[in-house]
């Protein structure tokens, strides 16, 4: 019995070591991302420039464009006309006391909204070119008003739920708008008086109704004021013939929140829409898995946002589903639990909390449960690293673990996807192997209409990238001197630069900003990455978002602000200095259930705003930082070296962090300076004794 076990590890063992072998030299042989373009060294002053990558499906130039495809009218149409009985647009209602199941409306219901609402807007006089304002939450009105610009050739004006005060007044004067749809909870913020530009609206049509002294006070503004059902009525009873727009109008123009200055207007054609969307199209025929009319996606990132608004074009196209969330972000998992999406997409912010909460139901479990999650963690990691699918790396540990995370999220998922900021390597590879679904990456702005790159399905190799170019995109790197990243070089870094079919047009009323951000038909996108040598892209730095301290060393924040929001005491952390210290500081939003167990453990009472004000919590997490900065092998003076706990979450004040959880640096700056001035007094006090 002994000698026959014996030989089996020993069998096992060697086929372990072959397989890892064969993995190795595919991964070698494996090109995701095809160089179409050498390099060129810089001279006279000029950077360096990288070799120009493509997608291999777009080896020869890009795939044609499907001529009865090429405006966001003609997808909606188009899905309407294959799909009228599919569910579309799905919500929920308040009743009772409590949210009750999806209602939905079909393709052909929402699409007779579009004819209606299209129709109303015409007979208030509104011409093509028109912009057209869209303020609320994500819901099924949103989308009708969107698909009824397409439908005239209007612009549509996404006005940022979470954008913050000044931004809303800014983009209506800045777009020229004259007409807002606006949920009911914001028609107060639109009519207040800070909201100076209001006056130069004609009308308003709230989501759902509106109360009589909204409709007094925009009366008394010369603002024409309707509800959702007297619009459609409206347009019922003067019907309008659509008058679909040409493939380079202007679909919509998008303002970026940006970490600072006033909002950008991002101007995409219909053409970067239907490429974004047929694009994907392109991506999916390369996969054994498809999408189907049964797949269901929950929106709860920002409409106004371009990853949200491509996800539910495409899905559309596509003649599935989508649910929106019930406006709770807080109570997202019971939209989930409710609704079973088969999709979702999120920032990294989203799956560092659903990372944390399973580590969090762990620590209850007794230790031998705990110690076979693990086990069968790294038992299923090590077979999908050999390159089983995930679905076929360990179905047994599927069973026993991992579809209890499934759970959480539904118990339908087939597929996650991360964009806005890049995930960190742990919490990516902890969601794939525990999900039961595909998890990838991708990156892009709003100025590249969604997708610049996008990572594979089931290629542990791409972990912690953001996959190859996208199939109508070319991207090279070029060169930042002043950072030290050079794209020839041996690891080739440098700026990521993109051209292509879902390139924006230019900034709105900003030919200045439009030639700094496109030289030579290159957007420069002002993230830092690294070209990795299967053709894949990984982002590594923000240009911007790196400074130097007084010694002559650069530091890159977001690099280290991700390092150390790992920390298990982390909820959140924005690291910082300038070039007139020596050294970091940072405010740290302490994570409340690890506090919580910080301050039973250590005989310490009291609200959270009364822990963080405690100077032995605060020796803990400079502790705690330190332990991350050991792990992840930083340089001394990348160490902070002073901490000022904040109870509330950043996220908590919209003023501080954009839509997609992005810092705003000044503001935060602007909110914490008294107390980082305080800090480095203390800090230089005690470096003098």
């Amino acid at each position: 019995m002994l000698v026959r076990d014996k030989i089996y590890k020993q069998a096992t063992k060697s086929k372990y070591h072959l397989l890892t072998s064969i993995r190795e030299e595919l991964e070698k042989m494996s090109k995701f991302g095809l160089k179409v373009e050498e390099g060129k060294e810089g001279k006279n002053g000029e950077p360096s420039i990288g070799p120009v990558y493509r997608n291999p499906i777009a080896k020869n130039g890009f795939p044609s464009a499907d001529p009865d495809l090429s405006t966001a009218w003609q997808l909606f149409r188009s899905a309407v006309e294959k799909y009228p009985g599919n569910r579309m647009l799905g919500w929920r209602d308040f009743k009772d006391g409590k949210w009750g199941p999806y209602n939905w409306k079909t393709y052909k219901e929402a699409y007779e909204e579009t004819l209606q609402t299209g129709s109303a807007l015409r007979a208030h006089g509104i011409k093509p070119g028109a912009r057209i304002g869209i303020y609320g939450a994500n819901c099924p009105q949103w989308i009708v008003a969107m698909e009824a610009c397409s439908a005239h050739s209007l612009i549509c004006v996404p006005l940022y739920d979470t954008l913050g005060s000044g931004a809303v007044d800014f983009i209506i004067e800045h777009a020229e708008i004259d007409i807002v749809f606006v949920q009911d909870k914001k028609v107060k913020e639109l009519l207040n008086e800070e909201c100076t530009h209001a006056k130069r609206l004609k009308l308003i049509v709230c989501f759902t109704s509106l109360q009589q002294e909204e409709k007094d006070k925009a009366v008394s503004m010369n603002i024409k004021p309707y509800s959702w059902n007297e619009f459609l009525n409206m347009g019922k009873e003067n019907p309008s013939e659509p008058s679909p727009p040409q493939p380079l109008d202007i679909c919509t123009i998008m303002y970026t929140s940006g970490t600072s200055g006033e909002p950008k207007g991002v101007i995409l054609t219909h053409e970067n829409m239907t490429a974004s969307v047929t694009g994907v199209d392109h991506f999916m025929e390369e996969f054994e898995d498809k999408m189907t009319v049964d797949d269901v996606y929950i929106s709860f990132l920002p409409l106004a946002h371009i990853l949200d608004r491509m996800i539910e074009e495409f899905f559309f196209h596509r003649g599935a589903s989508v649910g929106y969330f019930h406006g709770n972000i807080n109570e997202i998992q019971e939209d989930m639990m409710e609704l079973k999406p088969t999709f979702l997409a999120g920032v990294p912010r989203v799956y560092e909390k659903v990372h944390e909460g399973v580590l969090k139901a762990l620590e209850e479990l007794n230790p031998f449960r705990r110690h076979m999650f693990h086990v069968l963690y790294n038992f299923k990691l090590k077979w999908m690293n050999l390159g089983y699918k995930q679905k076929y790396a360990s179905r047994l540990a599927d069973l026993l673990a991992f579809r209890k995370v499934k759970n959480r999220l539904g118990g339908r998922i087939r597929l996650i996807v991360s964009g806005g900021a890049p995930l960190s390597s742990e919490v990516e590879e902890f969601l794939r192997v525990t999900s039961c679904g595909f998890v990838l990456q991708g990156y892009g702005l709003t100025e590249t209409c969604g997708l610049a790159t996008i990572g594979h399905p089931d290629e542990m190799c791409m972990l912690g990238t953001v996959g190859p170019p996208f199939v109508f995109t070319e991207v090279r790197l070029e060169e930042v001197p002043e950072m030290g990243y050079d794209p020839l070089a041996d690891p080739p870094r440098g700026e990521i630069c993109v051209r292509g079919r879902t390139t924006f047009a230019g900034y709105y009323k900003n030919p200045e900003l439009t030639r700094e951000a496109i030289k030579d038909g290159w957007f420069h996108t002002g993230d830092i990455g690294e070209m990795m040598p299967n053709g894949v892209v990984k982002v590594i730095d923000r240009k911007k978002n790196v400074i130097k301290l007084s010694q002559g060393e650069y530091v890159a924040l977001e690099y280290l602000e991700k390092v150390y929001g790992i920390a298990p005491i982390v909820e959140d952390i924005w690291v910082y200095g300038n070039s007139f210290k020596s050294m970091l500081v940072a405010v740290v939003v302490p994570h409340e259930g690890n506090m919580k167990k910080w301050a039973d453990k250590n005989g310490h009472k009291g609200s959270i705003t009364e822990l963080c004000s405690l100077q032995d919590l605060n020796q803990y997490v400079l502790l705690e930082l330190k332990s991350a900065a050991e792990r992840n092998k930083l340089r001394g003076f990348e160490n902070i070296k002073g901490v000022i706990l904040e109870p509330q979450p950043f996220e908590f004040d919209k003023e501080l962090v954009t839509a997609t959880m992005k810092k705003r640096r000044e503001r935060l700056l602007q909110r914490y300076k008294v107390d980082i001035d305080d800090l480095y007094k203390r800090l230089n006090a005690a470096a003098k004794h």
